[in-house]
């Protein structure tokens, strides 16, 4: 199939890495949408703008995770078909997917519409910054069918080897973004909904993108009407499969949005930094869930086509990449956190800088384990391993809500700052764990046999 790189055969670090780079340009310029509302919000409505934004983050995630676990599913089904070279099951599954998706959408958008407000409210947000928090979220979950139409069919494309085309997508709908938020934040001063509507009609540009490109390149991804059949077997492996690590991101970030409300409990100005500190953590967390990605996308085809011997070595070659990003990490963000910061936010408040220093320092230093996590948890779903990827994310969600209720109320915002470390530890110790269970179980294993593992 044109468009399309088999991950089967060939080297399989030049594979990993060739396929990596274009997802993690991708993911840098995803972020851009996000630093650039907090850099112009920072910049033209000050520090209440930046609260605002960064109390909606854990729900603007929630949303992002949930979608993005639920189309990654099923573009782990498509994958597996493609490395098996069955295209008869690959063109059913991309039918259903999007089928599936649509559902999706519908039922996300109109429970978030319903659910905001009370959630917000929950989640202990500041009444200075809560207003300013809804008409920016009411924007976003309005328009969240876009978010799930860009993950779907991006991940369909990345499904098949071809991570090149959704970056160029975002790297154009990232210019519009910034200029849409200079136009209606500074401009028209449309405040913080500005930057809502700049981001929705950003990703609006790139499904639009997607589609016409998989209508033109990747006609394999557009379904005829011939290929859409109610497989109850094949809709419930797309549903077991997108459900799975659906419910792996959804719960990791119903867990982030429990942990805000305790920073939102500390005022205006930790949430402040707060935003500023995770904004700095996820921009150099990107690059391992970009190897995460990858190796997912690697295993699963691996996986499809039997060769368990490829899936060991490129889950050992995944570990590899995100060790040495973790020493790039620390380096980086311990020497020059404030600087960063400063870059990121705009803010010259002391006291600021400071509590979003104290929360990068006792983070970063722990991306070694974090690198395991990642690239264990979307390997083991890449092979079909489902249920133990959940219950490390269950353990995630349980110890933030302990931080809430135990080590907040206690330790103050120090007890926020060491909840993540402890938590990857722990995660990556019960993944580790399957994962030496299905080496065990695969050992003897090969061709046709891996795929009934």
């Amino acid at each position: 199939m044109k468009n399309s790189t088999n991950m089967t055969q060939g080297s399989i670090l030049k594979k990993l890495i060739l396929f990596s780079i274009p997802i993690l340009l991708g993911n840098v310029f995803q972020q851009l949408y996000n630093v650039a509302d907090t850099a112009i919000i920072g910049n033209v409505l000050g520090d209440d703008a930046i609260a605002a934004v960064g109390a909606a983050a854990p729900v603007y995630n929630l949303i992002i995770g949930l979608s993005l676990g639920l189309t990654n599913g099923f573009a782990v089904i498509i994958s597996r078909f493609f490395g098996a070279g069955d295209e008869r099951s690959l063109k059913r599954s991309v039918a259903l997917t999007y089928f599936l998706s649509g559902i999706t959408a519908v039922i996300m958008t109109a429970g978030s519409l319903i659910g905001l407000h009370p959630l917000l409210k929950a989640l202990n947000t500041p009444d200075d910054i809560i207003g300013q928090t809804q008409s920016y979220m009411r924007i976003i979950v309005a328009f969240s069918a876009l978010t799930i139409a860009y993950n779907m069919l991006a991940g369909m494309m990345r499904a098949v080897g071809n991570s090149k085309a959704p970056l160029y997508f975002l790297i154009v709908s990232c210019f519009v973004n910034i200029g849409l938020d200079l136009l209606f934040v500074k401009v028209l001063g449309w405040g913080v909904a500005g930057a809502a509507y700049a981001t929705v009609i950003s990703q609006g540009l790139s499904v639009v993108m997607c589609f016409i490109y998989a209508l033109k390149k990747c006609s394999f991804l557009i379904f005829k009407k011939k290929h859409f059949h109610m497989d109850t077997k094949l809709i419930g492996e797309l549903a077991s499969t997108g459900i799975s690590m659906g419910l792996m991101f959804a719960i990791v970030s119903v867990g982030s949005v429990i942990l805000q409300s305790a920073v939102n409990g500390f005022g205006t100005t930790t949430i402040t930094s707060h935003s500023a500190a995770r904004k700095l953590d996820e921009m150099f967390m990107m690059p391992m869930s970009t190897v995460a990605m990858s190796v997912s996308t690697f295993t699963s085809q691996n996986y499809g086509a039997g060769r368990i011997d490829r899936v060991r070595r490129g889950i050992r070659f995944g570990f590899m990449l995100t060790a040495v990003w973790s020493v790039i990490s620390i380096l980086v963000c311990v020497i020059f956190n404030r600087p960063l910061i400063h870059l990121i936010t705009g803010t010259n408040d002391s006291e600021v800088l400071a509590i979003s220093a104290r929360y990068i320092v006792w983070n970063v230093p722990f991306f070694f384990v974090l690198g395991v996590l990642v690239v264990l948890r979307s390997s083991l779903q890449g092979v079909g391993k489902k249920l133990v990827p959940i219950m490390g994310s269950v353990v995630e969600f349980l110890l933030k809500v302990l931080v809430v209720m135990v080590l907040a109320p206690r330790l103050g915002y120090f007890g926020v700052c060491i909840v993540e470390p402890v938590i990857w530890a722990v995660c990556a110790a019960i993944v580790l764990a399957d994962y030496a269970l299905f080496l065990r179980k695969s050992s003897h294993m090969n061709g046709g046999e891996a795929q009934r593992v």
